[in-house]
C-alpha cells in the first residue's frame, strides 16, 4: 500500500479508523472522510501524509467535493473504501420510515455518490473500489430491515460496477464482516430514529476491528472479489444457499435471544 492514495469514508471510528491506522503503517497517502474529520494525534505520529475532509456521505455535493479535494491534493486515487455506515434495530411494523431512509442514504447512496465521482480516476489508476458491506447483505436480519436492505442494495450495485468494468482493470471488492467489535450498535437507530445507546451483544467476543481491517487490506492487495469474515458469517452464507427456510428459523431464534430484542 506504500504511496497509494486511499480514501476512507467513515474513518473516525470502528473499521474505518482501524483501516486508517493500518494503511498509514503501510505507507499509504490517506484521505479520511467523516462528519467530524477531527485530526487524530496518534495517527499523525504514524504518518504526516493525511488529508482530513469533513464529509456527509448522504449529500452528493459533499461526496463530489471529497473526491475533488483528494485529486487536488494528491493528483490521483488508487483505492476508494466506502465504509461509512449506520445500523438500526426495530420491527418494520413499528419503525418510522425516515429511519430506513437514513440507512439507505448513508449505506447505499453514500457508496454510489463517492464511487460515481471517483470512478474516472480509479479507471486511470486501475485501482480498487471497496464496499464494506455485511453478512446482512446476504441474509435478511430481523429487526434490521433498513440495514439489510441497504447492504443488499450496495452489493448489487458493486456487482454491476465490477461487471461493467470487467475489461478496464477496475478491481471491486465486496467485504462482508460478521459481527465486529465497534460502536455501530451503540449508535444504531431505534424505531423513532434516536440512538439505541447500548449494544445487545458481548463486544469482547466479537472480531476486533483491527483484524477486520487487516483482512480487508490483504484482500485489496490480492484483488479478491469477495471477503466473508467470521466462521459464523461464512456458515450463514453457505447454509443460506442450500437451506434458506431453515436459516430463516435459525436467524430468527438467534436474534430473538438478544437482550431487549424487539421480537420474541
Amino acid at each position: 500500500m506504500k504511496d497509494k492514495v486511499i480514501i476512507i469514508t467513515g474513518s473516525s471510528s470502528g473499521i474505518g479508523k482501524a483501516l486508517a491506522f493500518e494503511c498509514a503503517r503501510q505507507g499509504a497517502r490517506l484521505v479520511l472522510a467523516s462528519r467530524s474529520a477531527i485530526e487524530d494525534p496518534a495517527l499523525r505520529k504514524i504518518s504526516e501524509t493525511i488529508l482530513y475532509i469533513p464529509t456527509d456521505v448522504t449529500q452528493e455535493s459533499d461526496c463530489q467535493a471529497l473526491i475533488q479535494k483528494a485529486v487536488d491534493k494528491f493528483g490521483r486515487i488508487d483505492v476508494l473504501i466506502c465504509n461509512a455506515g449506520i445500523s438500526m434495530r426495530a420491527l418494520f411494523a413499528e419503525v418510522d420510515l425516515n429511519v430506513i431512509r437514513q440507512l439507505m442514504d448513508t449505506n447505499f447512496w453514500g457508496t454510489v455518490f463517492c464511487t460515481k465521482y471517483a470512478l474516472p480516476y480509479l479507471l486511470q489508476s486501475r485501482g480498487s473500489v471497496v464496499g464494506v458491506s455485511s453478512i446482512a447483505g446476504y441474509k435478511g436480519l430481523p429487526g434490521r430491515s433498513g440495514y439489510s436492505a441497504s447492504k443488499f442494495a450496495m452489493q448489487g450495485f458493486l456487482e454491476v460496477l465490477r461487471i461493467e468494468n470487467l475489461k478496464k482493470g477496475l478491481h471491486v471488492l465486496i467485504a462482508c464482516p460478521g459481527f465486529t467489535a465497534s460502536n455501530i450498535r451503540n449508535v444504531a437507530l431505534s424505531k423513532d430514529g434516536t440512538a439505541q445507546g447500548e449494544t445487545p451483544l458481548d463486544e469482547s467476543k466479537l472480531m476486533p476491528a483491527e483484524e477486520v481491517a487487516n483482512k480487508i487490506i490483504t484482500a485489496i492487495k490480492q484483488k479478491k472479489h469477495r471477503l466473508i469474515l467470521t466462521s459464523q458469517g461464512k456458515m450463514t452464507v453457505l447454509l443460506n444457499k442450500f437451506f434458506p427456510e431453515f436459516m430463516d428459523k435459525m436467524v430468527y431464534n438467534h436474534m430473538a435471544k438478544e437482550p431487549n430484542s424487539p421480537f420474541k
